[in-house]
């Protein structure tokens, strides 16, 4: 996994600045206010952030962003970087402040003066994200990451692991998504799933020969055109004594050339993010694990490679699900909703779970209606909806409740089988979500997230460098942490 910032948590000690070497950082709020230690950071450096925060570069500094005072005079820290963050701050905007602290971090010590300020531990998370940065495909050796001290008041109320725990199971989400298709096969991915299990997380790899007895012909038809076998990799975290659990599902399209329903040339090299779904499931258990998380969850995700082939499905094909259902395919390149269903059903039949999210890179017209800012969410029971949108908007998570109805699911019938996998031009996520909807039985609470607007979005995400950015994992474990632990 990509490595991540060093961090250590220890209460204020004022005489320790002047020998700091590195980057010091300060947080100052709006007022220009300076608290001990920056007031002995200013006496140090001769008055000179005093002058800086009076000055018209740091009222044009919006709240969370930062600005360097480089090679400041009495201080051995190569540079004082100053954060404009208020003394109570949103999570959103702690995190953001977090964020320019790790990204303008380099190679040495760095040393933040939180002193009082709240939601350090969101200014910390903020700043290990940002200093992420993915290089395992590159010829340069990964570069040393900073140990950053985190100078506090109380520094026994921050729960350091659980800041870790959180950090890596973004960054786990984002290193699969970044991942070239010919370094994340379905093969490599169910291994690098399999090396999570212990300390209480089991998985399971549920290989063709078994999914052929299973019945999910959906999910096999996407990946019958592929040199690389589909699989199903099941995981499972026990936190919760005998509840059922809630089941996570995930498409895991680690390629999609559309089949024989060819994507256009252009952009298709994006098409490596299409496991989005499956990556914010894996990241979401490595953090279950990390935190033995007091709650029973189930990952499951469905791994193929959407290829034209001799072999491959093709438009009129008719294939059956392991619901029974047949799926007349229109498009071959509406099969992420295949390999969902089959999962979807696995996921009911074997766990009877107390709820299910599923999510995937499903489709651009999510993209079209939300931008890149907000997740599609689609929802058969208000309240389960209410608490993931609640959890979402408290974590920064854009999402946005999209409708369902029996008018949409009209136009997914066929006249050949039980349905289409496709609809009309018109409404093409919620259709999608509709054809979903049938593999979802009338006793599940059930959420289906859209994320291909969000999971790679077009500019840089707000926490980390342009590419995956590991959107939902923080959602799905606050979701989990209000609602599924005692």
């Amino acid at each position: 996994m990509t490595e991540l910032p060093r961090f250590t948590l220890k209460e204020t000690e004022i005489d320790a600045i002047a020998g700091a070497g590195g980057r010091i950082v300060v947080l100052v709020p709006e007022s220009g206010q300076l608290d001990v230690a920056a007031r002995r950071v200013n006496r140090l450096a001769k008055g000179a952030l005093k002058r800086f925060v009076e000055s018209e570069a740091f009222a044009k500094l919006e709240e969370g962003e930062a600005k360097d005072l480089a090679w400041p005079a009495g201080l051995e820290a190569e540079a004082v970087q100053v954060v404009r963050l208020s003394r109570r701050p949103s999570l959103e905007d702690a995190r953001r402040a977090g964020a320019a602290i790790g990204k303008a971090a380099g190679e040495g010590p760095v040393l933040v003066l939180a002193g009082g300020a709240k939601r350090v531990d969101a200014v910390l998370l903020g700043a290990m994200l940002g200093a992420y940065d993915y290089v395992e495909m590159t010829s340069k050796a990964p570069k040393p990451q900073p140990e950053i001290t985190v100078m506090v008041n109380k520094p026994d109320e921050i729960d350091g692991a659980v800041v870790q725990a959180m950090a890596e199971g973004v960054a786990f989400t984002r290193d699969l998504v970044n991942a070239p298709a010919n370094v994340l096969t379905t093969t490599s991915f169910a291994d690098r799933l399999k090396a999570l299990e212990g300390d209480g997380l089991t998985v399971e790899v549920l290989e063709e020969d078994e999914l052929e007895k299973l019945g999910m012909g959906c999910l096999l038809g996407v990946g019958i055109g592929s040199e690389s076998p589909s699989k199903v990799v099941v995981m499972q975290w026990n936190g919760g004594g005998d509840e059922p659990p809630l089941a996570l599902v995930g498409k895991g399209v680690v390629f999609d050339t559309g089949g024989i329903s060819l994507k256009p040339a252009g952009g298709m090299e994006d098409m490596t993010m299409d496991m989005g779904g499956a990556g914010v499931v894996s990241g979401v258990m490595q953090l279950m694990k990390a935190r033995k998380a007091k709650a029973n969850v189930v990952g499951l995700v469905g791994l193929v490679e959407n290829m034209p082939d001799g072999r491959a499905q093709r438009p009129g094909d008719i294939v059956k699900s392991m619901k029974g259902d047949t799926v007349e395919v229109i498009n071959t390149d509406a099969e992420g909703r295949l390999v969902l269903a089959d999962v979807m059903w696995y996921a009911q039949e074997r766990f009877k779970p107390a709820a299910m999210v599923d999510f995937a890179t499903l489709t651009g017209a999510i993209i079209v209606a939300l931008g890149h800012d907000n997740a599609g969410v689609f929802s058969n029971d208000d309240s389960f909806a209410g608490a993931f949108l609640k959890a979402a908007a408290a974590e920064g998570e854009g999402a946005w409740r999209m409708p369902l109805g029996k008018s949409y699911a009209k136009l997914l019938k066929s006249r050949k089988a039980d349905v289409k996998n496709v609809g009309t031009r018109w409404g093409g996520s919620i259709t999608a979500a509709e054809f979903l909807r049938r593999f979802v039985k009338d006793e599940t609470p059930w959420i289906h997230l859209d994320i291909a607007g969000v999971a790679q979005p077009a500019e840089a995400p707000a926490l980390g460098p342009k590419g995956a950015s590991g959107w939902g994992v923080l959602a799905l474990n606050r979701l989990i942490a209000d609602g599924y632990e005692g």
